[in-house]
């Protein structure tokens, strides 16, 4: 089975112009089939007598999903009696309850992220008409520091646990403290449900690999796939794409010539030490070199600008057709230069 469950790393008003600037198609008529699963729901809110029993009765009914739930969620070892891993399960749900509560005040009405994920899913039919979606949107509750949303087989999987809102009591524990800095949790809202769910179908249609290229190379890949979730979302606000503050993607867009300056006057384009490029294209709090409010994954967001340029320019291009252009082909006829 397909599976692409991911940590919550992963994934403004202020909106620049040129993330809109070409015209959005008209996907209404594209058909589009997605049920709802509260997985949750079902798990926190059975009154059973046995516990045991009523595991077997939701492996029955989903057993793909529940087997997930309980072999990689929280890790339930499939080799445990019957009765262990009901104890378990049953620990867990006694536990969690407090957060199922609050992610029912929040999601007990889940239409607007069922609407939201439909409408992603016809763009990506629309740009990708060949790509097999997911039928169903399945919701769940897992543990603090474990897995968040992502795509199965045939589900988009959401974490509800991941989506209270940043200032909720779970994300204060020292579970989460010692798993996630601060900067992370700025994520942890309902609004970026639909955006984790879709990088990770970007992310299956443009697999990430382990590379040598050099950085510029690697800014160009993860622009790709930020160009590409902006046109799966294309209502989105750019941050959310990106995971940034509001004001911190206003700052990158005034600064957008002295980040470009970091790159080419420090000769960094042509880095080939990985240990120094995830400074640049991975996850970090900040860009010391630019100062402490300067957002990490700064090369990133240069690589999502060389990739809107060359659009500009080849406004013909298919999503497709650029994933399949080479990096400096697309740096060259960029010719990026804020």
């Amino acid at each position: 089975m397909k599976l692409s469950l991911i940590l919550v790393l992963s994934s403004t008003l202020f909106i620049c112009s040129c993330n809109n600037a070409d015209k959005t198609p008209d996907v209404s008529g594209i058909k589009v089939n997605l049920t709802v699963e509260r997985f949750e729901k079902k798990l926190f809110d059975t009154t059973a007598t046995s516990f045991a029993g009523y595991l077997q009765q939701l492996q029955s009914i989903d057993p793909a999903f529940t087997d997930l739930f309980l072999n990689q969620v929280i890790n339930a070892d499939p080799r445990w009696p019957a009765d262990t891993t009901a104890a378990y399960v049953n620990g867990f749900v006694k536990s969690y309850r407090p957060v199922f509560n609050d992610a029912e005040k929040i999601f007990n009405d889940f239409s607007k992220y069922e609407k939201e994920l439909k409408q992603a899913a016809q763009f990506v039919k629309y740009y990708f008409p060949g790509y097999k979606l997911p039928v169903k949107i399945i919701t769940y509750i897992g543990p603090a520091d474990g897995d968040g949303d992502g795509i199965s087989n045939e589900a988009f999987i959401v974490g509800l646990h991941y989506h209270l809102g940043k200032d909720n009591a779970l994300y204060k524990t020292d579970m989460v403290t010692q798993v996630y800095a601060d900067y992370l949790k700025e994520r942890f809202e309902p609004d970026y449900i639909t955006v984790n769910c879709l990088t990770s179908v970007v992310n299956d249609i443009y697999p990430e690999k382990e590379s040598d290229k050099p950085l510029v190379d690697q800014m160009i890949e993860k622009g790709k796939r930020l160009y590409i979730l902006s046109k799966f979302l294309p209502g989105t606000e750019e941050h959310q794409l990106i995971g940034y503050t509001k004001q911190q993607l206003k700052d990158c867009y005034i600064n957008e010539a002295r980040i470009w300056d970091l790159f080419v006057k420090n000769d960094l384009l042509q880095l080939n030490d990985k240990n120094r490029i995830k400074n640049y294209v991975g996850e970090s709090p900040k860009t010391p070199e630019l100062g402490d409010d300067a957002p990490g994954n700064i090369g990133s967001f240069a690589g999502w600008q060389i990739v809107k340029k060359y659009m500009s320019k080849n406004p013909g291009t298919t999503l497709p057709q650029l994933i399949a252009l080479d990096d400096e082909t697309i740096f060259q006829a960029a010719k990026y230069k804020p």
